[in-house]
């Protein structure tokens, strides 16, 4: 903010206390502009709070410079956005390789290959992001968020790009992947069926956290 202007800072999260356990899955709802990506970019450490923290594994990342919580997110943190972030030079095997090989993974390809082989592109380790349909992008952003085994994997409307069948598909492999590794998992969804097939539910409203009752739609 420069010098004479107005201080225009929104308390856009407010009082919110939220814990994964491992292996759970917790789906958030709530209307554009509730806090909802908010708390996405607090948890995957892209924003500091102001105030609180954000414990992962005993570690706050809150209290950790720009450089460290970079280098700790690739270790434990997986992210899934509704466009697919792929690099359009790189190959899908690439794509997956590369964050392992920035984290110092010895077995950065092997690693790769395997994860998309779970994702059922197995046959498509070289091809161009452009060469692979809508579906298959999103089989590979999936790959590269599960291949470092995070501990957390934060996921913003996964499939909101993609039509109801194809949707569907990468819905179901996603939970499967998620059970698979025992990863602790957020969904952030305008779609409360998809927010139905998580542990639990809940809804994000001016900035606060609310439980969903099991029989809520």
């Amino acid at each position: 903010m420069g010098p004479g202007r107005p201080d225009t800072s929104l308390d856009i999260v407010r009082g919110m206390s939220l814990r994964v356990m491992e292996g759970e899955s917790v789906g958030v709802v709530g209307p554009s502009g509730s806090g909802k990506t908010s708390l996405l970019m607090l948890l995957a450490g892209l924003e500091r709070p102001t105030r609180g923290q954000v414990l992962l594994d005993g570690v706050d990342l809150a209290a950790l410079d720009e450089d460290a919580r970079a280098r700790y997110r690739g270790r434990r943190i997986g992210i899934v956005f509704q466009s697919f972030h792929l690099i359009p030079t790189m190959t899908a095997l690439e794509n997956v390789a590369v964050p392992l090989e920035l984290a110092g993974r010895a077995d950065a390809f092997d690693a790769a290959e395997t994860a998309l082989r779970q994702v059922g592109l197995g046959t498509r380790l070289g091809h161009l992001p452009g060469q692979l349909s809508g579906g298959e992008q999103q089989r590979v952003a999936l790959a590269r968020a599960f291949a470092p085994r995070p501990a957390l994997l934060l996921a913003d409307e996964p499939t909101g790009n993609l039509d109801a069948r194809t949707g569907g598909d990468v819905q179901a492999l996603l939970f499967e992947l998620q059970r698979l590794h025992g990863t602790g998992l957020l969904l952030i969804t305008h779609d409360s069926a998809l927010a139905a097939r998580c542990d639990r539910r809940l809804a994000v409203a001016e900035g606060r956290l609310h439980a969903l009752e099991p029989s809520a739609a």
